[in-house]
């Protein structure tokens, strides 16, 4: 089945930075669009950004200039480098991909900006 684990999620100050990656299994990796979400409480899931096959990036415009995805089709593995965060920033954020019809999120990383 398709899986995915995230990890590099915690807690910073504002302007800090974080690397969250997510390593994926189960399916064709590298014919898949990977993306990541967040979701902070009491707020509906938001797409943050997102990596086409071609390596192709978009970003939600609060998050542009601060934040850049990228992939690793050999490695399966999808990042997302968080720089000058702030902390409406703060949201457990997911690895997600559409297959088969579906939308497939993994467990999340919590990542936290407080001072």
């Amino acid at each position: 089945q398709v899986q995915f684990v995230e990890s590099g999620g915690g807690e910073v100050q504002p302007g800090g930075s974080l690397r969250l990656s997510c390593t994926a299994s189960g399916f064709l990796f590298r014919a898949y669009d990977m993306s990541w979400y967040r979701q902070a409480p009491g707020k509906e899931r938001e797409l943050v950004a997102s990596s086409t096959g071609d390596r192709s990036a978009n970003y939600a415009d609060s998050v542009k200039g601060r934040f850049t995805v990228s992939r690793d089709n050999a490695r399966k593995s999808v990042h997302l480098q968080m720089n000058g965060l702030k902390p409406e920033d703060t949201a457990v954020y997911y690895c997600s991909t559409t297959y088969q019809g579906q939308d497939l999120w993994g467990p999340g990383t919590q990542v936290t900006v407080s001072s």
